[in-house]
């Protein structure tokens, strides 16, 4: 099983991919981290449950990664693996894609801190209760999510977005074989 490993001004985090439950959205990942899209990006934002105005309906704790492109250069269609489609969760550290409409990505995740079933195929966060679609689980480094978690400002996006110094793609096949 490949890892994406995200090394960040906080920390490090690592990235378990659910490659057989969603290889659409993993592949689409590894490419971006491969091509180099989210090195020089940033967690630029933060979604606090404490933060979130009262009358907002499924508010949701979460760490969002991205690239530094502009959201509209990244916009790319796949194939969207929906809960219902994968058989994940939105968990407490599940990684999930990011997106506009369903299968609409900008090269961008983010991490539930908390079990988020809004989320969730038929969730009500999206109008279009079509969900998210999660595609790997935060293996380590769980308190680096925690502490970017903390930087939460009103509004969710952060003045202070913490920078991506490096990312990349963690294949043990190829780490075990002999050089």
């Amino acid at each position: 099983m490949s890892e994406l490993r995200i090394q960040t001004a906080l920390g490090t985090v690592r990235i378990a991919l659910a490659t057989e439950q969603a290889p659409v959205t993993t592949g689409y990942f590894l490419d971006q981290v491969r091509c180099g899209r989210l090195s020089g990006g940033s967690i630029f934002r933060v979604l606090s449950s404490e933060l979130s105005p009262a009358d907002t309906s499924a508010t949701i704790d979460a760490v969002q990664f991205g690239t530094a492109r502009g959201l509209d250069e990244e916009r790319q269609r796949i194939v969207h693996e929906s809960t219902a489609v994968s058989g994940l969760r939105h968990e407490p550290w599940t990684v999930s894609a990011a997106r506009f409409a369903p299968g609409e990505l900008y090269a961008s995740f983010f991490v539930c801190v908390q079990a988020e079933p809004s989320l969730d195929h038929g969730g009500a966060r999206h109008p279009d209760g079509e969900g998210f679609a999660p595609f790997g689980r935060v293996v380590a480094g769980r308190a680096v999510i925690r502490r970017a978690h903390e930087l939460a400002e009103a509004g969710g996006l952060l003045k202070h977005p913490v920078p991506i110094l490096d990312a990349s793609v963690i294949d043990p096949v190829a780490a075990a074989k002999p050089a």
